[in-house]
């Protein structure tokens, strides 16, 4: 005899196997061209050509940094050739004429650490201070500081001459030091800066435990203000550093003439009759020149972020 199964009944509200209707597996996804990277070969080439403008003449300048000043009238190419002299035109460069060059190294340091160090630091306090404190004039001081931004400099460099002249303070440092001290654009950007990373919440919040508003600048807010700061202080050194109109008319004493007026003086010397061997130093005295520039920025590129308020306040 053979058994016979009777398939069991389906319980009641669920389907039969047979009554089912097979959905068909998910396929994957195909990857369009939207969910990668655009790239556009417009854009790269543009960019390729800013980069190149922009380091062409600095590979110019360190090839040329190289050679001698026969090979540098020689072959004054983009590539190197003959004796590589770089060591000797450092040489020759500090040493000339008594270390005249180290000197005006020198005056351009006293001139960035007291005049950009200065502005960051009044830039800092007047910024935290027109950002987080109401007062009657605040609108009258936004409009001077936007108008300060728009002038520029050299529109005001003949009547800080005359100013100067009639106080006695021309041909020294405090007349490149003293209009140094003044930086509405770093102002301008602290001021904005402190509004939006600097959370009223935390400020709110030291006060009610007792924090004095110094204690509360210097523990609470000056940490979050350290991208700004780091900004603010690489714009105002690199204007004082390359500052150049401003020492051109209010300082004639070579003893106090920063790197670029003393730059300028080698090179009127090698443009004239007989003056053409500081060539090779006017190259490498422009090379050591932009040397502490780049270093100042790759050491300081690592405060260059946003956002560190962030998180810091829960809603």
């Amino acid at each position: 005899m053979t058994a016979t199964t009777t398939p069991a009944p389906a319980r009641a509200g669920t389907p039969d196997r047979r009554d089912r209707v097979r959905t068909p597996l998910p396929r994957p996804r195909r990857r369009h061209s939207v969910d990668r990277p655009r790239r556009s070969v417009t854009l790269t080439l543009l960019s390729s050509l800013v980069v190149l403008y922009t380091l062409l003449p600095l590979a110019w300048l360190v090839v040329s940094a190289t050679k001698t000043q026969p090979d540098l009238l020689g072959s004054p190419g983009l590539w190197f050739s003959g004796r590589f002299a770089l060591w000797d035109n450092i040489t020759q460069t500090l040493s000339y004429d008594h270390h005249v060059f180290l000197r005006w190294l020198l005056n351009t340091l006293l001139y960035v650490v007291l005049g950009a160090g200065g502005a960051t630091l009044l830039a800092v306090l007047a910024g935290y201070g027109l950002a987080k404190f109401d007062f009657r004039g605040k609108k009258a001081v936004f409009a001077v500081v936007i108008g300060a931004v728009a002038v520029p400099a050299t529109a005001l460099a003949v009547p800080t001459f005359l100013m100067f002249s009639k106080m006695g303070l021309t041909n020294t440092p405090w007349a490149v030091i003293i209009p140094s001290l003044v930086s509405p654009f770093g102002l301008y950007l602290m001021w904005v800066f402190s509004a939006e990373a600097v959370p009223a919440e935390l400020l709110e919040a030291a006060r009610v435990d007792g924090s004095g508003e110094v204690r509360t600048f210097f523990r609470i807010a000056l940490p979050l203000l350290a991208p700004g700061i780091v900004t603010v202080l690489l714009f105002t050194v690199v204007a004082t550093w390359n500052n150049y109109f401003l020492p051109l008319i209010m300082i004639k004493d070579p003893n106090w003439y920063p790197l670029t007026l003393g730059l300028n003086a080698w090179n009127d010397q090698a443009a004239t009759a007989g003056g053409q061997p500081v060539f090779n130093l006017v190259i490498t005295g422009s090379l050591l020149t932009i040397v502490p520039l780049v270093a100042a920025f790759l050491l300081l590129q690592r405060y260059w972020q946003s956002g560190l308020a962030a998180g810091s306040v829960k809603e």
